[in-house]
This record gives structure tokens, C-alpha cells and sequence, in this order.
């Protein structure tokens, strides 16, 4: 079969590209023709890994290039007429490959696999500046609640109006989370099934040894929480002197957390290791007795806790999103209220202080995590709803309507995924 998919970035420095990068090899594994259409912009450091490519930025110029970006409409023409591929997979499109795209994939059988709330939120978290849950539609509530700034907020506006226009011409969509699911259904796009993500299976980490060490990875910004997880720190170094606190990412408050760093005296136990790849941070974060998730906002998956229980560690995460879907609370790990810093700091000075807890809670991870995130399934439900969406397409009627989605009162016929109920 040929699979075309579509993703905003192909460089591996998130997780969405990421898993589009690693989907892509692992559809090529099993005999199938896949290639990966994406932009131009990515991280300067990192190779670009398309087959087809069109111009993107991170310029400024890219706040003009999410409502119409020409050179995507383009080249994905060109890329469809070159490959002609029987599906298409879309994963990722609005931040740098605009809806412009969409009419184009009216003849040819086309899923969208939603890991992110774009396709509801110009900034894609749904969440409002004082943190608080949005949940009023895009529009003018964008500009009211000083969401996006007046220069900003038309042409995102005209990106949902497009994106509104053109949704149909996806024949299914799938959610990566219930979380997604949930929030997608509330403003009326059908999600005919759930497929959380796939990782990796690894190797176990080595058993834990001293001194306790506490972990975070990912994007250095305000909806990741990670002022939060420094504060809880403080709290945990007055019960447990010798705790170190690993931190691995990049993003725009990396400074601000290092000044915070500096203000609450934390220098000498927490490091700050910057961007790593997957083979650095398995290395690194071997030694964590426990991981900390402590975001602010509605995670639409949680990538990093899944690897940290196929690592085998304990994840102490808000209770927000898809987060509540992937630990398992006082099982694999804890739950906290989000945006309370006191309580993320009480059951991480738990497992730092109850070696035979953390390796436990570990275990109970590593189980769950090779139960419901293993690649070959993830993989197979996908192959199916392909397969499924050939079949139809001939017929001349839309897939979307052979393939019920929720409230037709039918299922998806034998794939195997998580049905809404």
C-alpha cells in the first residue's frame, strides 16, 4: 500500500515528528510504500527527514503562512500527483502547512489523526493566559481574553474559518487520546475512534541506586509547568538533602528558569541538560527514581510519561488530559492537582524517600506501558482503517458515512480500537 503522510515538521526535536519520523519507518518495515510530506522549518541542528518538501519558517513570516501557506498547496499537488498514493495520513498541518492544503485530498481516501487541540485553538492548548480551561470556541473570546494579540488574531481567525470549510473532506478522524476526543466532540467534529500513540519498546532501567533523583523532559515553556516542578523542589530538598533534579528540553523559558534556578538556590541540584536525543536521555534518565509531568494545560497525550514507564519509572503527573488515561494513580505512579506546586512536591518526596515504592510503582509501569502503547498494534489498527478506507471509497460515497462515526449507532467495523461510547 502507499501512504502518504503529512506532518508539520520532519526534524526529530518533538513529538509529534517524532512519531510521524519513527510511524514512517515502521510502515516501510512491514512492506508498504510510506513517505512524509512536511515544511522546511525545523530546528537548525537537525537533518530534515521528508520526501517532499515545501517552504517553511519560524520567522515572523509564518503568522502568514498558517492561514495560506501557497508553497504547501504546491508542492503537495505535486507530491500527489508524483506519488499517488492510496491513503493519506495527516497528523500535524496547522502551523506550518495551512487548511489551503485540504481541497486537495477530496480524491483520494484521507484520515486525520488529531495529537494536538490546533484544530480547535490558535495556540493549540486551550488554555487561557491566567491558566485557566478555555471552553468557548475560537473567535472573538482569542482577542477578548488577550489570547493572541489584535496583529495575530485575524489571520489565525481566517485559518479556523478555512480549516472549518474544508474539514469534510476527511473521510475519518481519530483522536490520540480520549482527552482529544472529548474536546474535539464539544465542538462538533466527529472522532470515530481512539488510538493513543505507540513507543518503543526498551529496556529496562537498571535498579535504582543513589542518590534520588527526580526527572523532567520536555518543551521549556509556561503550559509544561516547569517553574512549578522547581518550587515543588525546594520543598523536597528540606526532607531529602542529597535529591537531584534532572531537567531535558529547550524553549523560550529557559532563561526564566534559569534565573529561577539562581533565586531559589537550587544550583548545586538541578541541572539543566538542554535538548537530548533518545539514546542521551535513556542514558540520563536511567537513574530517575521517579518523573515528574507537571503540566499546567490539557496534555492531548503525555509521550514523555509513556517512555518513562517502558523505562520503568514512577510518573508523578497533573491530573489534567490525557494524563489521567496514562497513569495509573497510586499504581504507576501519582496524580496531582495541576498548578499546585506543594502538592507535586508530597508524592515526589514519597518515591525519593521509598526506594522499594519507586521500583514497584516502576514495574507496574513497565507492564502498562508494554500492554496498551506496543508499536505492532498501533500499527495494525492504522493498516486496518487504511485498508477499510480503500474499500469504501469506490463506491462513490463518502467513507465518513460507510465508516460510522459516533451517534450513528454502529461501530467501526473489526479494527480493534477504542470506540467513543
Amino acid at each position: 500500500m502507499k501512504i502518504l503522510l503529512i506532518n508539520n515538521y520532519a526534524t526529530p526535536n518533538d513529538g509529534a515528528s517524532i512519531m510521524s519520523l519513527m510511524f514512517r519507518e515502521d510502515l516501510r518495515g512491514r512492506g508498504h510504500d510510506a513517505r512524509l510530506f512536511a515544511s522546511s522549518a525545523g530546528s537548525v541542528d537537525s537533518e530534515c527527514r521528508a520526501d517532499y518538501l515545501c517552504f517553511g519558517t519560524h520567522s515572523r513570516l509564518q503568522m502568514l503562512l498558517q492561514p495560506a501557506n501557497p508553497s504547501a498547496f504546491r508542492q503537495l499537488r505535486r507530491a500527489l500527483a508524483d506519488f499517488q498514493p492510496d491513503v493519506v495520513h495527516v497528523r500535524t498541518f496547522l502551523w506550518q502547512l495551512s487548511p489551503l492544503i485540504l481541497p486537495l485530498l477530496r480524491d483520494v481516501p484521507s484520515l486525520y489523526h488529531v495529537v494536538s487541540y490546533k484544530p480547535i485553538c490558535p495556540l493549540g492548548t486551550k488554555m487561557l493566559p491566567d491558566g485557566r480551561s478555555c471552553e468557548a470556541p475560537a473567535g472573538a473570546v482569542c482577542f477578548h481574553e488577550r489570547c493572541l494579540p489584535a496583529r495575530t488574531w485575524l489571520p489565525m481567525m481566517i485559518q479556523q474559518k478555512l480549516w472549518r470549510r474544508w474539514r469534510n473532506v476527511f473521510d475519518l478522524v481519530v483522536a490520540t487520546s480520549e482527552a482529544v476526543r472529548q474536546r474535539l466532540r464539544k465542538e462538533g467534529i466527529d472522532v470515530a475512534a481512539v488510538i493513543s500513540e505507540a513507543i518503543p519498546t526498551r529496556p529496562i532501567r537498571p535498579p535504582l541506586s543513589s542518590p534520588p533523583t527526580v526527572a523532567y523532559a520536555g518543551r521549556l515553556v509556561r503550559e509544561k509547568g516547569v517553574d512549578l516542578l522547581l518550587r515543588a523542589f525546594t520543598i523536597v530538598l528540606r526532607q531529602i538533602p542529597d535529591a537531584n533534579l534532572l531537567i531535558a528540553g529547550e524553549g523560550p523559558e529557559r532563561e526564566r528558569l534559569r534565573g529561577l534556578i539562581s533565586e531559589l538556590n537550587l544550583a548545586s541540584s538541578v541541572r539543566l541538560l538542554g535538548h537530548l536525543s533518545q539514546a542521551e536521555m535513556e542514558r540520563h534518565f536511567s537513574t530517575a527514581w521517579a518523573q515528574a509531568v507537571p503540566s499546567r494545560w490539557e496534555e492531548p497525550f503525555g509521550l514523555v510519561a509513556a517512555e518513562a514507564m517502558m523505562r520503568g519509572t514512577a510518573v508523578v503527573g497533573s491530573a489534567v488530559g490525557a494524563l489521567t488515561e496514562i497513569i495509573q494513580d497510586d499504581r504507576t505512579g501519582f496524580l496531582v492537582s495541576p498548578g499546585d506546586s506543594a502538592a507535586l512536591a508530597r508524592p515526589i518526596t514519597r518515591l525519593l524517600n521509598d526506594r522499594e515504592l519507586a521500583e514497584t510503582m516502576g514495574r507496574n509501569g513497565r507492564e502498562t506501558a508494554l500492554a496498551r502503547f506496543d508499536k505492532d498494534t498501533h500499527i495494525q489498527k492504522f493498516i486496518t482503517l487504511y485498508e477499510e478506507l480503500r474499500q469504501h471509497r469506490p463506491t462513490g460515497r463518502p467513507a465518513s458515512v460507510l465508516l460510522r462515526t459516533p451517534g450513528s449507532g454502529e461501530n467501526l467495523p473489526g479494527n480493534g480500537v477504542q470506540r467513543p461510547t
